[in-house]
């Protein structure tokens, strides 16, 4: 296995290291519900779950029906 001859310091360890950045999330607003959410990520809103502005699961309405 290689080692390293001299030691890295570590100002020249963190100066290769200032390329690794985190990325600022992109938000979106959802067209329906006006909601701020991650681009391609479905969100809740008030017991429904939205995606591209349609409704994919609507518990609003199995909670009616439990009460």
């Amino acid at each position: 296995m290689a080692h390293p001859k001299r030691k890295i310091s570590k100002t020249r360890r963190d100066k290769r290291r200032t390329h690794y950045k985190a990325s600022v999330p992109t938000i979106a607003t959802c067209p329906t519900t006006g909601e701020a959410h991650l681009y391609h990520r479905a969100h809740w809103h008030e017991g429904k779950l939205y995606y591209r502005g349609q409704v994919l699961i609507d518990n609003s309405e199995t909670e009616e029906n439990l009460a």
